[in-house]
């Protein structure tokens, strides 16, 4: 399916149909009380912390992949609106019946505003793009957010592609592409957190955080 959206007086052509990995999705509906029991406890970590702080005290916040809706949760309870949307029917599900953020059902796709959010949390979740989608989707997410605003992106480290033993793809960069991707559409680099954790797939795995912020 192809459809055309609308950005800074020119229409872009999308096709939706590569940017959302199928079975990926249904690991994250099937594994979905293994990932909230491993990620249960509500702390709001450096990378947040920074996070909040870059951007205006209650400002609007798309959680981009929110899993099961922990990091919104942080977010309201610092003053914080919040838009936690997941490509998981069951993430989704289990996000609202613990927290009261109204997530809702929304894919890479579905980024298509203009100079809306205060800041876009994607922690960990853009790693399940197709490659040759990264650059288009930080392209939609910069035309989102407003301007002096922040995105915190968070992803695995490493290079090439390929699915996890449950069967999840990932994209990996290292950090250097990173940083180059997300000043090629226009972020400024504020700051990077590098480090290593053992995941659902049970594998302990390299990662880095970059805080950006969108130019006034």
């Amino acid at each position: 399916m192809r459809v055309f959206f609308r950005l800074q007086n020119v229409f872009m052509l999308r096709d939706t149909s590569t940017m959302s990995d199928e079975q990926t999705i249904a690991v994250y509906n099937d594994k979905v009380n293994d990932y909230r029991e491993m990620t249960k406890e509500l702390k709001e970590g450096e990378a947040l912390e920074q996070f909040m702080a870059a951007i205006p005290t209650k400002g609007l916040v798309l959680d981009l992949g929110c899993g099961p809706g922990n990091s919104s949760a942080l977010l309201q309870k610092f003053g914080f609106s919040v838009d936690p949307v997941d490509a998981s029917t069951e993430m989704v599900n289990i996000a609202n019946a613990h927290f009261p953020i109204d997530a809702r059902l929304a894919t890479f796709d579905d980024i298509n505003a203009s100079e809306h959010y205060d800041g876009v949390w994607a922690n960990f979740s853009l790693l399940h793009a197709e490659r040759q989608e990264f650059s288009t989707i930080l392209t939609f997410i910069f035309a989102a957010i407003k301007s002096g605003g922040a995105l915190h992106l968070g992803m695995k480290t490493g290079e090439g592609a390929h699915r996890d033993e449950l069967g999840r793809f990932y994209t990996f960069y290292t950090r250097s592409e990173l940083t180059h991707c997300l000043e090629s559409v226009g972020f400024q680099i504020l700051s990077t957190r590098t480090g290593a954790d053992k995941g659902l797939a049970g594998t302990v795995d390299p990662w880095v955080t970059i805080l950006s912020r969108k130019p006034l």
